[in-house]
């Protein structure tokens, strides 16, 4: 028996959750990256000195990489808790847990005074953000998602979406201002600590707001539908083992949905200020001002993605990111070896607005692949398993190629194929457009035909 369909909240109820979802993702997201650019630009020599700087930083992106292992951990036990107690207090916990650990990072001695246990340390609190991380996603997508009405899913739900970019212009912005006005001998000293620092701040300012949303009521429904089963004697399996013995398929699309997605982003950022700063040998201001515009851009063409696929489905917008990034692969690097700060800007935000095409409906997408009672472990383990095989590895893979071949060709060939995976993967993938999340799939009529593009 189905829950009935609960009525979309009132426009400003839904404004207010979106608003909320949005803030904390950025946050969160802020943290994460925060390590990513600090990863290419300091923490090389910082925590894992080495005469050779390739060396170093591929190193600091095997820690970085540790972030992701441990959000699949995250995306399962959040899931299950969010599948069992609901979103909202799930959200709360992953804000504080990745706050605290990024305010941590900014306290921490480095190698040259306490030796090896600096780098032993960034790791622990790289694996706490990375746990953090891994129920951050499900629940901040799903709470919106299930509040909104089926007609502006897509919409809605990648608000939340764009606090990836959000974060990234926040966390390189910080970085950026600071290598602007400070030498780089006080950046390398302690100018470095303040946008981890700054991370405390944001923090209070995100529970503020996170702590007024009301749960999702797909999710109450879903949960008084389940205690009066319980007490008919039914006895419900944990949401991790359901999504594995109904939904493993769903679970694989969601993954393959990712993955030119996840490792096409970490190109086009992260391992971009390895590029630039490394191999072309120009000033990190220019990586760094150069991502900050794209992400502005990227920022506000995420919802517009969404919206879009609203009207002719979530397939054809994510297809058109897709298959436009496996081209844009082989141009990319070829603009920014140009060393010319306006066309390496344009090469970047182009890049990003490909990659918006496949991040914006993704969140509707994703969430309309499986039901309430697994909905938050299902969608956090196809996200998370993902970002393992994907955006963990994208830059230790992108700097290896480069310091192995000198050149972005093999690069570029990376790019492309990851692109080729989620085109196949989408193109094989029912089209979830306009489902009503508060009925099961087995209940639910074919989606709209989407309009082919």
């Amino acid at each position: 028996m189905s829950s009935p369909a609960a009525a979309p909240p009132a426009p400003n109820s839904i404004r207010r959750i979106v608003a909320a979802s949005l803030i904390g993702t950025t946050i969160e997201w802020y943290d994460f990256f925060l390590y990513g650019s600090a990863a290419a630009l300091v923490f090389n020599t910082l925590f894992f000195p080495t005469a050779d700087p390739l060396v170093g930083t591929l190193i600091a992106f095997v820690t970085y990489a540790i972030g992701f292992a441990a959000r699949p951990l995250g995306g399962i036990v959040f899931g299950h808790f969010g599948d069992k107690v609901g979103r909202k207090k799930l959200l709360v916990a992953s804000l504080l847990m990745m706050g605290g650990a990024t305010f941590a990072m900014g306290l921490l001695p480095t190698y040259d005074t306490i030796g090896v246990g600096a780098p032993i340390l960034l790791t622990i609190l790289r694996l706490i953000q990375g746990f953090a991380l891994g129920g951050e996603w499900g629940g901040a997508v799903l709470i919106v998602s299930e509040h909104g009405g089926d007609k502006h899913r897509g919409f809605w739900a990648s608000w939340p979406q764009a606090g990836a970019p959000g974060g990234n212009l926040l966390a390189t912005g910080v970085l950026a201002l600071l290598a602007a006005f400070q030498s780089e001998a006080a950046f390398q000293s302690w100018g470095w600590r303040v946008p981890f620092l700054l991370s405390g701040v944001l923090v209070v300012i995100g529970l503020w707001i996170r702590v007024s949303v009301s749960e999702s009521p797909v999710f109450l429904a879903a949960q008084a539908e389940a205690e009066a089963e319980a007490a008919r004697g039914v006895k419900e399996k944990a949401p991790v083992v359901e999504v594995f013995r109904r939904s493993w398929r769903e679970v694989l699309a969601a993954i393959g949905t990712r993955f030119g997605e996840n490792i096409s982003y970490y190109i086009l950022t992260s391992f971009l200020l390895v590029y630039v700063t490394v191999h072309l040998e120009l000033a990190k201001s220019t990586a760094l001002n150069a991502v900050l515009i794209g992400s502005a851009v990227h920022f506000v063409t995420i919802p517009l993605w969404g919206a879009l696929s609203d009207r002719i489905g979530r397939r054809p917008v994510t297809l058109i990111g897709s298959v436009g990034m496996a081209v844009w692969a082989f141009l990319f690097f070829g603009l920014v070896d140009s060393a010319s700060f306006a066309v390496i800007t344009l090469a970047v935000t182009v890049g990003l607005l490909l990659h918006g095409a496949m991040y914006g409906p993704q969140a509707a997408f994703i969430s309309e692949m499986f039901d309430t009672k697994v909905r938050y472990s299902g969608a956090s383990m196809g996200s998370q398993l993902a970002s393992i095989v994907a955006g963990a590895l994208a830059p230790i893979i992108a700097v290896e190629l480069l310091k192995d071949f000198g050149s972005s060709t093999p690069v570029s060939v990376y790019l492309c194929a990851a692109a080729v995976v989620t085109t196949i993967t989408v193109a094989v993938t029912r089209e979830t457009r306009g489902r009503d999340l508060a009925r099961s799939r087995d209940e639910e009529p074919a989606a709209p035909p989407a309009v082919t593009v």
